[in-house]
């Protein structure tokens, strides 16, 4: 079939990493352990390994096994396994270049600039990411130690990082709010074909019709009505994402004060922690619940996504149009040109990391605690960067002027956030910046197939001269 977008097409889930499309267990337990590869001949005996422990995103919905690990890889961990250069000359720009050249497209800047990011996140020797998940500890660590074999024998491999991720007891950020709702829908996945069978599935899906598969993974037809770019040769791109890897922390105590001191009581610190995100601390939407939570929306996944803005709330009276999830997904906001959304959309994993601070605390207490961001998609820029640099850090597209996110933005104490309401409009002053980023990386996170590819020896190792491997 050609791909020119005129049919659906059917991803090939026995060769996408698992991580792409299943979602995170509840309760879970999860782990990032970093690599860094000083041998290329060690480096392939790793991933050889490793590529029969990963999940796959066959029977994504139903997983046979409940604790899983995903493969990722910087640019310099390609060049590390002796990657040929042709190959790697065919990666994109930004991912060659790395998460911390690109901060100020990001707006890492000030604290959360890359000189201030925890070693050795943002570092050349970050070479390959491993990620666990599982319901529960042991489980985590009967996957974790599995892994850790895969490296064990090798001195050519060493862990440089791990970072432990459990969720918190409340099941929420450390902020309070639920999260990882309005997640896109994929064209190909078989998510259609469940929605009726599977009455929790429906929480998978996002606002308005699935997404051409072509945005999120290489190989198929994007939004733009053509393949998506990928590195050659094609049995290193296809079946596989891009991975922007953040890890942020969060200024709890700050969050709350600045609620405290815009507010006249608590039930209006919850209804302008509720205008800051566009949605209830547990979910439900303003869209759908404007003037207080409703957790039997937030709830029922048949509505906690089904709502729109553009007749509904045009001057954001209910959701603010600076509030968070009004700009990471403005919908139908923008008029008809549904498909400028569509082209950014995003993957979206996150999970805690850190103790939660107690309940009613206003002062910090020193702890490292924050977010793991994940973000996959097919075009770093078009998508993520996008996202960060216009629709996060800029307020232009939404008549906002200079206003920035007011939850995830780089916001530095000077910045804006307004609230329309009647009969005057509510202006913000003074906005924090909340969440500073600590540490990132451009991944590239490989189909089966591929990681099996980029196991074998190939001619711009030296070790490997003469093998004709790759060629």
């Amino acid at each position: 079939m050609a791909l020119d977008g005129s049919a659906p097409q059917t991803l090939e889930l026995d060769d996408i990493q698992g991580t792409v499309l299943r979602q995170r267990p509840s309760p879970y337990r999860g782990a990032y352990l970093l690599l860094r590869i000083d041998d290329p001949a060690d480096g392939r005996a790793m991933l050889r390994q490793l590529c029969e422990l990963v999940s796959t995103a066959a029977d994504w919905w139903n997983p046979p096994e409940q604790a899983w690990l995903s493969v990722a890889l910087s640019y310099a961990g390609l060049k590390a396994l002796g990657v040929p250069q042709e190959s790697l000359d065919t990666f994109p720009d930004e991912f060659r270049e790395g998460m911390a050249a690109r901060a100020k497209v990001l707006g890492d800047v000030g604290n959360s600039s890359p000189e201030q990011w925890d070693p050795p996140l943002g570092r050349s020797d970050v070479h390959v990411a491993l990620a666990v998940f599982a319901p529960d500890d042991d489980a985590l660590e009967r996957v974790r130690a599995i892994a850790a074999k895969a490296h064990a024998d090798l001195p050519g491999v060493s862990l440089i990082y791990r970072l432990d991720a459990p969720q918190l007891p409340s099941g929420r950020t450390h902020l309070g709010y639920v999260d990882g709702i309005g997640q896109p829908e994929i064209e190909g996945s078989g998510i259609s074909g469940i929605l009726n069978t599977s009455p929790q599935s429906r929480s998978l899906a996002g606002f308005g019709p699935a997404i051409k598969a072509g945005e999120f993974v290489m190989g198929y037809v994007n939004q733009l009505g053509h393949p998506a770019p990928m590195p050659s040769p094609d049995v290193l791109g296809r079946n596989g994402t891009y991975v922007a890897f953040r890890k942020l922390h969060v200024d709890v105590a700050g969050f709350r004060r600045y609620l405290k001191e815009n507010s006249s009581d608590p039930g209006q610190e919850e209804l302008l922690a509720a205008k800051i995100v566009g949605r209830w601390r547990s979910g439900a939407p303003l869209m759908l619940a404007p003037d207080q939570d409703d957790a039997a929306i937030a709830t029922d996944p048949e509505r906690v996504n089904d709502f729109r803005y553009r007749d509904a709330d045009p001057k954001g009276m209910q959701c603010p149009l600076g509030s968070h999830i009004r700009r990471m997904n403005p919908r139908d906001s923008l008029g008809d040109a549904v498909v400028d959304v569509d082209i950014h959309r995003a993957l979206r994993r996150g999970t805690t990391y850190g103790p939660p601070l107690p309940e009613g605390v206003l002062e910090d207490d020193g702890a490292d605690r924050g977010i793991v961001f994940i973000f996959m998609g097919a075009d770093l820029a078009r998508q993520f960067e996008f996202l960060k640099s216009q629709w996060a850090n800029a307020g232009d597209f939404a008549g906002l002027s200079d206003e920035k996110d007011p939850l995830t933005g780089d916001n530095d104490g000077t910045g804006v956030f307004t609230i329309p309401q009647r009969p005057i409009r509510k202006r913000l002053q003074g906005v924090p910046r909340f969440i500073n980023t600590t540490g990132g990386e451009y991944l590239f996170m490989p189909g089966i197939q591929a990681l099996r590819w980029l196991s074998e020896p190939h001619a711009s190792d030296p070790a490997a001269a003469g093998s004709g491997s790759w060629e």
